[in-house]
């Protein structure tokens, strides 16, 4: 990014594109923001607020501050002289293109436009925009101003210029930026969830397990694992001394037959019943702000021991 000049503009500010905001500010950014939502302006500068302290200890740049923060009634007012755009409107494929078209026209010609959508790709929307070669997937993993991955996926006309500007960007604000070389639905994360989620609401809709016993599985199992290391690694690790080679060679048709015996499931309304009640239940009298606030402090207190490792990658 140009050193004389720090703004990056927000276009949306919903819960991403807040997120979005305090992450930028926290690196030293001037943001200027836009959103046409009535009261988006107050919501966005009190989201920044609460969210500051937990920035704080996360590590900021000195000249970092929620002061640097302004809002604009029009994109194309917020979008002037900015080194990078993060486009985080609604998942409206024709809200998208109508937004490229106008934020594409008033900034400059070659300033990235990352849009966060999580299931249009760019190649359905980047010809709206002026100079489409600087526009790009930049999806992030919500919150963004806690997780680090940003999955950057270009859509047909986009530069690997582009690509690699992008990834140098989110990098440098501390980001895991992971290039997905060609375009799918839900990307590669959401997808992985995906695959999860289907078999978890299928054993549910079987009667095999409860929606809590099935939470805990993951919780008190595997998910321990996977906070510190990937499916591969950790397939890796499974192989002992012989490593993958031999979790495939000896696991490898019993894992074939489990996957030959997953289930396919379909939403309704008795399954989405049965699903919502286990959650009510597992809940109990729990204040679901109280569980939110403990869940993203450990998951604090876990990056910065991450961070300190020299080991995972």
């Amino acid at each position: 990014m140009n050193d004389t000049n720090k703004k990056i503009a927000v276009v949306g500010t919903g819960v991403i594109g807040a997120s979005w905001a305090a992450c930028f500010l926290s690196k030293g950014y001037d943001v200027a923001a836009t959103d046409p939502a009535a009261g988006a302006e107050e919501r966005l500068r009190k989201l920044v607020q609460t969210w500051w302290p937990t920035l704080e200890r996360m590590g900021m740049t000195d000249d970092a501050s929620p002061e640097r923060l302004s809002f604009h009634a029009s994109p194309e007012a917020a979008v002037q002289d900015a080194v990078f755009i993060q486009e985080s409107g609604p998942e409206r494929l024709d809200i998208k293109r109508a937004t490229l078209a106008q934020i594409s026209a008033a900034a400059p010609a070659d300033t990235l436009i990352a849009t966060s959508s999580s299931g249009i790709p760019a190649s359905q929307i980047q010809d709206a925009a002026q100079h489409p070669e600087r526009v790009l997937i930049g999806h992030p993993f919500n919150p963004p101003h806690l997780i680090p991955l940003v999955e950057v996926v270009g859509g047909r006309l986009t530069s690997a210029q582009a690509i690699e500007k992008a990834m140098r960007f989110y990098e440098s604000l501390g980001k895991k930026a992971i290039h997905i070389r060609r375009e799918v639905k839900g990307h590669v994360a959401n997808r992985l969830q995906a695959a999860l989620w289907r078999e978890a609401f299928h054993l549910v809709q079987e009667g095999v397990a409860s929606v809590s016993d099935i939470d805990a599985a993951i919780a008190h199992g595997p998910g321990l694992r996977w906070a510190l290391l990937g499916p591969f690694l950790n397939v890796h690790l499974s192989g002992g001394e012989g490593g993958i080679e031999h979790f495939l060679e000896h696991l490898g048709p019993p894992v074939e037959d489990w996957w030959a015996d997953l289930g396919e499931v379909k939403l309704n309304p008795e399954l989405n019943q049965l699903l919502i009640a286990g959650v009510d239940q597992e809940l109990g009298t729990a204040n679901l702000a109280d569980i939110v606030a403990q869940r993203d402090e450990l998951l604090l207190t876990l990056l910065k021991l991450k961070a300190q490792s020299d080991l995972l990658p």
